[in-house]
């Protein structure tokens, strides 16, 4: 009896510990859910959804781009106020993102439970997709101050995958239109060939201020030779006329020495030496 009863009592320890891990599992599947239910119900508002691709589109930028080479919610010459502005150095038109994107048209196609509603869904899918297409191409595509194709974002790699796989016309008529679509792993992408661009027009500025600047170099130094071949000129000038001084003092001592042996007496005139020289 008393191993039965140790034995038992083992046993319930151990169920007891096993329904301890039980109970913590549960919890975390409760907030699991409750989490997935929150972000369904972001998604499923259309401001709010609008906010999260905001949130996820300006992490993308704000990761791959200098600060101040973008800017978030700017405004443009007709008043639109765009989700993104990605500036180019030395370019005076910028690229323009757009991070909205109408998923009530993909919610509605997953859960068409009929062929009718499904080609319903895909005729709301071509239309509501297009008619965003269009606003992005009226309202940022500006000549002279943005440039083309302007960036739809669209924050889910499943939609996206949805839109090329299925809607390709879609994808078409967007291209036609000058809109690319671009999904968070595109848009990275997109953002490190933009950072690579832009460090090379970085270089070919650098290359090309060292280029000026040997430029100011060489041409300081032919001044510099042209100032030393004046500088030998006139110090061959200064040499000729020091040896011509020392001429001068030469033929002045031999005349003052020919003054001073000059014989003068009574009745007769002086008799000087004739020191006859160059001149």
């Amino acid at each position: 009896l008393r191993e039965s009863t140790e034995k038992t009592a083992e046993t319930l320890g151990s169920i007891g510990a096993r329904l301890t891990v039980i109970d913590e599992a549960q919890k975390n599947i409760t907030a699991l859910s409750g989490q997935v239910v929150s972000l369904q119900e972001i998604l499923a508002n259309k401001q709010a959804r609008g906010a999260f691709g905001q949130t996820q589109m300006e992490e993308i930028v704000r990761d791959g781009l200098a600060a101040s080479l973008y800017e978030f919610q700017p405004t443009l010459s007709n008043n639109s106020r765009p989700d993104c502005r990605i500036i180019l150095p030395g370019a005076s038109a910028s690229i323009i993102v757009d991070a909205k994107f109408p998923l009530e048209c993909f919610k509605a196609l997953r859960e068409a439970g009929s062929e009718d509603a499904r080609r319903t869904a895909q005729a709301r899918v071509r239309s509501d997709v297009l008619r965003h297409v269009n606003d992005i191409a009226d309202k940022y595509l500006i000549p002279g101050e943005t440039q083309p194709p302007a960036i739809m974002f669209v924050p889910s790699e499943s939609i996206y995958g949805e839109l090329f796989e299925g809607f390709s016309d879609v994808i078409d008529r967007a291209r036609r239109a000058q809109v690319t679509v671009v999904s968070p792993n595109i848009l990275m992408l997109a953002i490190s060939t933009i950072q690579s661009v832009m460090k090379g027009a970085r270089m070919r500025e650098q290359a090309n201020l060292i280029q000026r600047e040997v430029g100011f170099l060489l041409q300081d130094v032919r001044r510099l030779s042209e100032r030393v071949e004046a500088l030998k000129r006139h110090h061959g000038q200064a040499e000729g006329d020091l040896k011509d001084i020392g001429t001068s003092i030469e033929r002045i001592a031999r005349r003052g020495a020919a003054i001073s042996d000059v014989e003068i007496t009574d009745g007769e005139k002086p008799k000087l030496a004739i020191v006859k020289e160059n001149p």
